[in-house]
């Protein structure tokens, strides 16, 4: 657990760095740069739509966990539009909150310690 935290963590760090020259360079117009690639239907537009679906993986994952309470469809739309950004620190806060047990980790609280 130890080292997937430093992964975790590395991510978080990088990614932010990241942004916030992309940020500082480009401004905050995603959106239109990343639907404009996936109509071009080119590699670029590819990959965009694969990560897409993995954020709408992320995201029903992170709601599903949380039993689609309401923090739970909320904490998904912040999965599905934070990216790794949001799921780093997710992760980490709640491999602290379940003392590293994986299973209620993959699970959540009430299945996971339920079994």
């Amino acid at each position: 657990m130890a080292l997937f935290r430093v992964f975790l963590l590395v991510c978080l760090v990088a990614i932010a760095a990241y942004t916030s020259v992309t940020v500082a360079n480009h401004g905050l117009n995603l959106l239109p740069v990343f639907f404009r690639d996936m109509a071009e239907m080119a590699w670029p537009g590819q990959f965009n739509l694969d990560f897409m679906c993995f954020l709408a993986l992320s995201a029903i994952w992170v709601s599903w966990r949380h039993q689609f309470s309401g923090a739970g469809l909320a904490l998904g739309v912040l999965a599905f539009f934070g990216g790794m950004l949001f799921l780093s620190l997710y992760l980490l806060v709640q491999i602290s909150r379940c003392g590293g047990d994986v299973r209620v980790l993959l699970l959540g609280e009430a299945r996971g310690r339920a079994g």
